[in-house]
């Protein structure tokens, strides 16, 4: 029996999965790591401790394990940026996360001086301290690191396939270095242009490879042991389209993680810029790019923790799903999770949390309701943009992540989108999609529709004939969004 396993190294912890060849989980191992805030509005996490993470995830699932392993696959957060040294193989500082708003002003100047069109267009992203370029460029201008040929900037990728292999592989992938600002989405290579404008050097970025493919060996110091192939690599959306089998033009998920992120397969064409969205390189099979558009949501999943850690609403992250469900409704209660700004489709990095229509009856749980709901409406959001662009609505969505085993938010989110939404069994469709973009390229699976083949319903969601009640709640909570907008003026 053929095993793979697939390190998923996400923004709050990482999570290893074995898999077989049928799909099937066989075991499965997660270790959370810290969240560093150092000022207001900056997030970062310690290198060292993510690679801890993963020695320790890959050590417990050794134990679980009694094949030989066939393939590693890796998938991370993406525009989160660390820099290290080559020579001794130590991070310099800790990793500047994706939800970091440190460049916020000089994404202002960026924007004031014109430089949109440009970077939307090489990019196919817009100008935001979510992507990886103006971190790079903060590192280097405030003497963080200093430049030397032996300097390495990389996504958590490079750095976990740095480690693997002993420093023998210094690599990342197409999906991830297409999320960086950094690298040309339609020449399929680094722009020296915008390198320049950023003052990054090429010689300190990773080579860049297609995602399923051969990255390198695992080295003895690795948990699993020596010669383990590592041939699958992704950013964690990519994978998770990849993961939920959205292999045609049109097909369309939604994983509910600390963001939410919807991505269309858009083909083998890159689409021309759209407002309120961002074209990405979904994966590189080995015979040319396949395209998404994405509509990226910064905090869903990472309200419901708000809720637990900051206010102390719930003790467990599960329990959101039955406060939220013991009230009808929110009690007009709004709640706009802009804690990092607002991603598509407004791309506002200064909009702020806002919590509107509070009255003396409100209580933990329409506080609870409002959270689910908010993650709801955003993905509606996302999805009339994609629409939009499109000009054909989508006419499934499948989803994913932590939050899709809510069962009342995945009937709210029908309702609100009008389209069925679609659970498979294995909710954790991005560790999923690096595993099988593993597995194609050591023979696991022969073709992309074996992938199809893996991806098993669970439960489906049909819209209510509530059409009326839900426009009216979308437009109150839009208003909410209003009174969010441009409010930090730091």
């Amino acid at each position: 029996m053929a095993i793979v396993v697939s390190i998923d190294a996400g923004t709050t912890g990482v999570r290893s999965f074995a898999i077989n060849e049928h799909g099937q989980q066989i075991a499965l191992s997660y270790k959370e790591f810290t969240q560093h805030f150092p000022r207001p509005g900056w997030v970062e996490h310690d290198p060292n401790e993510i690679w801890e993470s993963v020695q320790f995830t890959l050590s417990e699932l050794k134990g679980s394990i009694s094949e030989p392993v066939a393939a590693i696959g890796i998938t991370d957060q993406r525009e989160t940026v660390l820099a290290w040294s080559l020579k001794s193989g130590d991070p310099i500082c800790n990793a500047i996360v994706w939800q970091d708003r440190r460049t916020s002003n000089r994404c202002d100047e960026l924007l004031e001086t014109g430089y949109l069109d440009q970077i939307r267009h090489t990019t196919g992203l817009v100008i935001d301290p979510y992507f990886t370029g103006t971190k790079i460029e903060w590192l280097l201008k405030n003497g963080i690191v200093e430049l030397g040929p032996d300097l390495a900037f990389g996504t958590i990728d490079s750095w976990i396939i740095w480690k693997l292999t002993g420093g023998s592989s210094y690599v990342t992938d197409v999906s991830n270095a297409s999320r960086t600002l950094l690298y040309d989405i339609r020449n399929g290579s680094w722009s020296s242009e915008l390198c320049q404008l950023f003052g990054v050097p090429e010689s300190s970025l990773p080579e860049v490879l297609p995602s399923s493919g051969r990255f390198g060996l695992t080295s003895q110091t690795t948990a699993l042991g020596a010669g383990i192939p590592i041939s699958g690599v992704a950013g964690d959306q990519q994978s998770a389209l990849f993961g939920q089998a959205c292999l045609q033009p049109g097909m369309t998920k939604n994983t509910y993680g600390t963001g939410s992120f919807v991505l269309m397969n858009a083909g083998p064409q890159c689409p021309e810029p759209v407002d309120g969205l961002l074209t990405t390189v979904a994966w590189d099979l080995g015979n040319g790019p396949t395209y998404a558009l994405e509509g990226a949501v910064f905090v869903t999943g990472a309200a419901i923790q708000w809720l637990r850690d900051g206010l102390g609403i719930i003790n467990d992250a599960s329990e959101i799903g039955d406060l939220a469900a013991s009230v009808d409704n929110a009690g007009g209660v709004f709640f706009v999770p802009a804690f990092a700004g607002l991603g598509s489709p407004w791309w506002d990095s200064r909009a702020r949390g806002t919590i509107v229509g509070l009255t003396g009856g409100t209580g933990r749980s329409h506080l609870a309701r409002a959270v689910v709901e908010a993650i709801a409406f955003q993905t509606r959001d996302v999805v009339e943009a994609m629409a939009r662009a499109g000009g054909t609505p989508i006419q499934e969505m499948r989803v994913d992540g932590g939050a899709a085993v809510m069962d009342l938010l995945l009937q709210i989110q029908a309702d609100q989108l009008g389209v069925r939404v679609a659970r498979p069994v294995i909710t954790e469709t991005t560790a999923l999609g690096a595993a099988m973009l593993a597995g194609l390229a050591e023979g696991v699976w022969n073709k992309p529709e074996d992938i199809s083949a893996a991806w098993h319903l669970d439960a489906a969601f049909e819209p209510r004939d509530n059409r009326a009640a839900c426009d009216a709640l979308h437009s109150g909570w839009q208003r909410a969004v209003e009174r969010s907008r441009n409010w930090s003026i730091d």
